[in-house]
């Protein structure tokens, strides 16, 4: 091999491992894309759509892992977020954030309202939430658009804002 060849051979490498590098730091810390599941966010998405999630969204998340390393922003009401519950990445939209007060009716069937949103509960749900009196600062209460087909904050809780991983990249629907 001649002498000239080596340092062509080491360029091309060198070259070539940048390119991943970079591919891979952007698909951890920037942008992914993510294959939806289920029926949850119909009809905003559907399943089998594949969306983009800007990961960089609030902050710099923990490689493999399910919380933020740096925040630098916290989801609004409306988007549409990305997080990690029971080991499983799930899609839900920001229905109300820390601080708004949570008001509970049984009158004609079980109904949170949220702000503007008047959310159905089951008696299950009601009787899991009724002690919340507003979403509790550095979370947010995380809703299924499908209310009927989504297993949500209403049976899990509200999702701590250090926990969400991303922001999709869609336009923003109302309830």
């Amino acid at each position: 091999m001649k002498s000239k060849q080596i340092p062509q051979i080491l360029h091309i490498f060198a070259f070539f491992f940048a390119g991943i590098t970079a591919g891979l730091l952007i698909k951890f810390f920037i942008l992914d894309f993510l294959h939806i599941q289920g029926k949850s966010m119909e009809p905003t998405f559907k399943e089998g759509d594949i969306v983009p999630v800007l990961k960089a969204a609030y902050g710099l998340d923990v490689p493999f892992g399910d919380s933020t390393f740096v925040q630098w922003k916290y989801p609004e009401v409306g988007d549409v977020v990305i997080y990690m519950i029971d080991g499983h990445m799930v899609i839900k939209r920001c229905a109300a954030v820390g601080g708004c007060v949570l008001d509970y009716s049984f009158d004609s069937g079980y109904t949170l309202r949220a702000g503007d949103l008047l959310i159905p509960l089951t008696v299950d749900q009601y009787h899991l939430m009724k002690d919340s009196t507003s979403v509790p600062e550095g979370t947010i209460l995380a809703l299924g658009d499908n209310y009927s087909d989504s297993v949500d904050s209403r049976k899990y809780g509200f999702v701590p804002v250090k926990n969400i991983l991303g922001k999709v990249l869609c336009r923003r629907t109302a309830f």
